[in-house]
């Protein structure tokens, strides 16, 4: 096995991964059965388009909420959450905490995009 180095570690929102895989299979003709299975996964929980989902994430790095990284932005876009509750479990998950009120400027942004 080659040693491999990782050039670069970021984030990748199911939308660019869906825009990723469409481009790899139009360049091979054929991809592989795991690449077959994502790919099913992201048509059918992919709801973003990447300029969507760019504009998203534009909006929400506007609010300037404390402590929102970049893999928070991802995750926030991938499920859109309709309401403060639902995104209060996304973010359950991770060390941060939110006030309510960026908890609920987050649910305003993410309205006009669903």
């Amino acid at each position: 096995m080659s040693n491999l180095k990782v050039i670069n570690k970021a984030p990748v929102s199911l939308a660019e991964l869906k825009e990723d895989l469409k481009n790899i299979q139009s360049r091979d003709e054929e991809i592989g059965f795991r690449a077959g299975k994502t790919l099913e996964y992201v048509n059918s929980f992919s709801t973003l388009s990447v300029e969507d989902y760019n504009k998203l994430k534009e909006k929400i790095h506007s609010l300037e909420i404390p402590r929102l990284k970049d893999e928070h932005v991802v995750k926030i876009a991938d499920f859109l959450p309709g309401s403060v509750a639902e995104l209060d479990v996304i973010l359950q998950g991770y060390a941060l905490t939110v006030s309510k009120e960026n908890l609920a400027k987050l649910v305003e942004a993410i309205k006009e995009f669903k």
